[in-house]
C-alpha cells in the first residue's frame, strides 16, 4: 500500500509539472511572438476605417520651403516636401526644365526653410514621390531612382589658361567662377533601384543593384531596421500599363546592408505594410492577404483567402444599396461610364473588387480597402469599401 500511494503522488506531481511547463512555454505573451502561419482571424465587412485612414496622404508643402523656391529658385518647380519624423529636416522634391515630367530631384532643407545641400546628383533621376521616405528614427532617407535620361553633354575642349586681367572700367567687376556641387561617384542603373543616404544627405548608395527589375512601393519598418518593397520585371510593368492597371510586384525585404529576401513569387497588387511591432509584413493578391514574418530566424508565412467572404459581403452591400432590386453587373458607375473592370461578370456583385490598400494601425487589426482602380490620364478609384481582419493566435497555440 505504501508503494502504491507513493506512485500516485509521483504521478500527480509529474502531471502538474508538465501542465505548468506547457502553459509557460507555449502561450505567447504578445502577438509578435506568434508566427504568421499560427495566426487566426475574424473578418468584419464594411467597417468604418480607423481615424486617419480615410484620406490618402496629402502632398502639401512646407510654406517656408515654398517661399524659398518662389524667391530664389523660380526655374524649379517644387512638387512636394517630406518632413523628417523628428521635425528638424525636410526633403524638397522638385522638377527642372530639362527633365521629364515623371522624374524629379531631391534637396535637403532645414524645417524652417534653409537650404542645406543637394541630395541627388544630375545623373540620377528620382521617381515615385510616394516612395521617398524617412526612417522612423530620422536617421536615413530612402527613395527610388534610375539613370537620368538626359543627354550627357559632350566634353568641352580644354582651352589654354589665361590669367584674369583687371577690368578696364572700375564699374565692371571681374567675372567670378561658378562652383557646382561636388558628388561622389555613384552607380546608376537603367531600371528603378532603391537608394539610401544618411540624414545629412551624405553616403548615398544603391541598396539594390538588380538592373532589369523595377522597385517601387517602399515602406520603412517602424523600428527602422529594414525596408519592404515590391519589384517586377520591365515587361510585367509595361503589360499592366497597357491594360490601365496599377503596377504589381513581388514583395521582398531589404536590409540596410542591401541583403534581400523574396517573400512571395506571386505578383502583389497592394503596397506592402508593416505591423506596428515590425515583426510582420502584409500585402494583397487580388482577394487574398499574404502575411510574412520579418524578424524571425525561422520565418513563416500565411495566405488568407477572402474571396468567398468578400463576395458574400458585396452581395449584402448591393442588396442594402438597392433593396428589392438587383443591379446588373454592367450597370454604370457614378461617372456615367462602365469601367472595364476585370472582376465584372454577370454572376458577381457590382461592388465586388480586389484589395488595393492595407493599413495595420494595431497588432491585432488589419484594415482592408477594396476598390476599382483604373490608371488612364489620371488615377480613378471607385466603389471604395473598408473591411477589417481581427488577428489572434490559433487555438493550438493557446492550448
Amino acid at each position: 500500500m505504501l508503494v502504491s500511494l507513493l506512485s500516485v503522488v509521483l504521478l500527480l506531481f509529474s502531471i502538474a509539472c508538465r501542465n505548468n511547463s506547457e502553459s509557460q512555454g507555449v502561450r505567447p505573451r504578445q502577438l509578435r511572438d506568434v508566427p504568421a502561419r499560427r495566426l487566426a482571424f475574424t473578418f468584419q465587412a464594411d467597417v468604418q476605417p480607423a481615424a486617419g485612414l480615410m484620406a490618402d496622404e496629402t502632398k502639401a508643402v512646407i510654406p517656408a520651403i515654398q517661399q524659398d523656391f518662389d524667391t530664389h529658385r523660380q526655374d524649379d518647380a517644387l512638387l512636394r516636401t517630406v518632413r523628417s519624423p523628428d521635425g528638424q529636416r525636410a526633403l524638397a522634391l522638385y522638377g527642372t526644365a530639362d527633365e521629364p515630367a515623371q522624374t524629379f530631384r531631391i534637396d535637403l532643407y532645414s524645417a524652417d526653410g534653409n537650404f542645406l545641400r543637394n541630395v541627388t546628383p544630375p545623373n540620377l533621376a528620382v521617381v515615385f514621390q510616394d516612395s521617398v521616405a524617412w526612417s522612423a528614427d530620422s536617421s536615413f532617407i530612402a527613395f527610388v531612382g534610375r539613370k537620368s535620361l538626359q543627354a550627357e553633354p559632350s566634353p568641352t575642349p580644354v582651352e589654354p589658361f589665361a590669367p584674369t586681367l583687371p577690368s578696364a572700367s572700375p564699374d565692371l567687376p571681374a567675372p567670378s567662377p561658378t562652383v557646382a556641387p561636388a558628388f561622389a561617384p555613384l552607380a546608376v542603373f537603367n531600371t528603378e533601384q532603391v537608394y539610401l543616404c544618411n540624414r545629412d544627405g551624405y553616403d548615398l548608395k544603391p541598396l539594390t543593384t538588380r538592373d532589369g527589375l523595377i522597385y517601387f512601393a517602399l515602406a520603412w519598418a517602424p523600428d527602422s531596421h529594414a525596408l519592404v518593397a515590391l519589384a517586377c520585371k520591365e515587361s510585367e510593368w509595361q503589360a499592366r500599363e497597357k491594360e490601365f492597371k496599377l503596377p504589381a510586384g513581388r514583395p521582398r525585404l531589404i536590409s540596410l546592408d542591401g541583403d534581400e529576401r523574396l517573400l512571395d513569387d506571386a505578383l502583389a497588387e497592394a503596397p506592402p505594410v508593416w505591423s506596428p511591432d515590425s515583426s510582420k509584413v502584409a500585402t494583397a493578391f487580388g482577394a487574398d492577404i499574404g502575411i510574412y514574418d520579418a524578424a524571425s530566424k525561422a520565418p513563416t508565412q500565411a495566405r488568407i483567402g477572402l474571396r468567398e467572404r468578400l463576395l458574400t459581403a458585396s452581395a449584402t452591400f448591393d442588396e442594402k444599396s438597392a433593396p428589392g432590386k438587383s443591379k446588373p453587373a454592367d450597370s454604370p458607375n457614378k461617372t456615367g461610364t462602365t469601367p472595364p473592370s476585370p472582376t465584372m461578370d454577370a454572376t458577381l456583385p457590382v461592388s465586388f473588387n480586389p484589395i488595393v490598400r492595407l493599413e495595420w494601425p494595431s497588432p491585432d487589426k488589419l484594415y482592408i480597402e477594396t476598390a476599382y482602380v483604373s490608371v488612364r490620364s489620371e488615377l480613378i478609384k471607385t466603389f471604395s469599401r473598408w473591411h477589417m481582419l481581427v488577428l489572434s493566435p490559433q487555438a493550438a497555440v493557446l492550448k
